[in-house]
């Protein structure tokens, strides 16, 4: 059950927004056993971009997810009456694992379905990928069926929703392995795999600071509107699955080619006549084949075997409006949590910062967003973020880069999602996203002035000699209290800490 509250007091504060990197890395490639080509766009509305779920992110690397999780068990919420507008606030029922019998009501012979899986479990290339999760693949679909459980409920729900069959949930399985940050080779983003043209046809943002390819709600609701599009116009889900992976254009193809032979039916049964007649690409031809066997497992996992599963469970959080560009260190600071712990959650913003001059959604832990919008109010504007391009000199990498300017390496490579860490050229220009709590504080701490101790607001033409003369302090004392090195940038509104000796 999805619980939604709405607590209104006061009038809204000033928004924020947040970025990716649980997913921002540079391109994660996808999980599955080969790569999926990309789809065809097709005509269809815009999508509401209204996030209304209740289970954000998922992280980039596979044994990177149970370390993500740990960072993310942020307590209990507490509800009392919030002193703003706009901020939800979305809570699911503590269920533990999510049933393997979803699709429909349990019976003593085994799990139900809602879309037709005994009619094709004998099929010969569905048993060969029933063996193939079972055996190469079973790390791989052992990490799958863990982070099923954080989505699986808000699929379903969406999926019910757009009158799409609910088992299709484990289409996300075979398209990204339920990661938000697979990319494939033609270029497909998110769980859900779009191409950005298709995406932006169905109302997404794709463009230099957000993609809402990423996004779990937002792309899940878009992938049920193309699945419905595609059934309505084949009349049969799995040529309607076979469309998401290979376009339409290639099934009405098949389907012209059957028709001529005098065969005009369209059912689940006719997509495997175009397969057996290699009338679809091969990477289609067993899309079908991999939804049953992936289906099958996942509705039995210990059936087959799997005990022991690393079940990421839902996330909770609040939602927060920041009207201009803020870097999610800085967010991080404001919630008391991790930089890491933000692009989890909003895994769209993939360069580390909300998009500038526009107004943006961000999610935080549960429970915090009244206190980050009440410090996100007194934040000075020159506070929130900073970009730097830095030239990479030779035998310079990104972990280097991250320490120097006292940012997150997960920052780091979110605000640069096209650089290789282990192919750095000489020249290449890398975006610093450097804010002001993150310079002064890299480890990304909370900074609490202690007695004795001030900010001093870098003006123009001032260097870190000259701030150690003014002071009457030693300038390797002031680098340390503020995390710096001889050589780092200082730019103007930055502010040092200084101790009075």
């Amino acid at each position: 059950m999805i619980l939604q509250i709405k607590l209104c007091s006061r009038p809204a504060i000033a928004g924020l927004a947040l970025a990716c990197v649980a997913g921002c890395a540079p391109a994660a490639r996808t999980d599955n056993p080969e790569p999926l080509p990309g789809r065809s766009s097709a005509d269809a509305g815009p999508v509401a971009v209204q996030p209304t779920a209740a289970t954000p992110e998922d992280s980039a690397a596979d044994m990177e997810t149970l370390q993500a999780l740990r960072d993310l068990e942020f307590g209990a919420a507490d509800t009392a009456a919030l002193p703003f507008d706009t901020t939800y606030l979305y809570a699911q029922a503590d269920e533990g694992p999510v049933s393997s019998h979803r699709g429909g009501a349990a019976s003593v012979s085994g799990p139900t379905y809602d879309i037709d899986i005994e009619s094709f479990a004998t099929n010969e290339r569905v048993e060969y990928y029933v063996d193939f999760f079972l055996d190469d693949a079973r790390d791989r679909f052992t990490i799958w069926l863990g982070r099923l459980n954080r989505y699986e409920g808000m699929i379903r729900n969406r999926f019910r929703a757009a009158g799409v069959p609910e088992d299709l949930v484990y289409l996300a399985a075979i398209e990204s392995g339920y990661s938000n940050t697979a990319v494939s080779r033609a270029s497909a983003v998110g769980m859900w795999q779009f191409m950005s043209y298709t995406a932006r046809d169905y109302g997404m943002i794709v463009d230099e600071w957000v993609d809402e390819r990423r996004d779990p709600f937002i792309a899940t609701d878009a992938a049920a509107r193309y699945l419905a599009s595609q059934y309505e116009r084949f009349g049969s889900w799995y040529l309607a699955a076979a469309a998401y992976n290979g376009g339409p254009t290639r099934v009405s193809r098949g389907l012209r080619r059957l028709s001529s032979r005098g065969d005009t039916a369209q059912t689940d049964e006719t997509f495997f006549k175009l397969s057996d007649r290699r009338w679809l690409r091969r990477e289609t031809r067993d899309y079908v084949p991999k939804l049953i066997a992936a289906t099958q497992i996942a509705k039995s996992p210990r059936a087959y075997g799997f005990d022991s599963i690393p079940y990421l469970q839902p996330l909770v959080f609040d939602e927060i409006t920041v009207p201009d560009a803020t870097g999610l260190d800085v967010l991080a600071q404001l919630a008391d949590t991790t930089t890491r712990a933000l692009v989890e959650l909003n895994p769209a913003y993939y360069r580390g910062v909300t998009p500038p001059r526009r107004s943006a959604i961000v999610r935080v832990p549960r429970g915090t967003g009244a206190t980050v919008a009440r410090l996100y109010e007194d934040l000075p504007p020159e506070d929130r973020v900073n970009f730097v391009s830095h030239r990479i000199r030779r035998g310079e990498t990104l972990g280097g880069l991250a320490n120097r300017y006292g940012v997150s390496l997960d920052l780091l490579m979110a605000a640069n999602p096209g650089v290789r860490p282990r192919r750095l050229s000489i020249g290449q220009r890398v975006v610093i996203p450097l804010s002001s709590a993150a310079r002064s504080n890299p480890r990304g701490a909370p900074r609490m002035l202690t007695s004795g101790e001030r900010y001093h607001v870098v003006r123009w033409g001032e260097t870190m000699s000259t701030i150690a003369q003014r002071y009457r302090v030693r300038l390797s004392d002031l680098l340390r209290w503020n995390g710096m090195q001889r050589n780092d940038i200082l730019r103007t509104g930055r502010r040092l800490i200084v101790r009075q000796y």
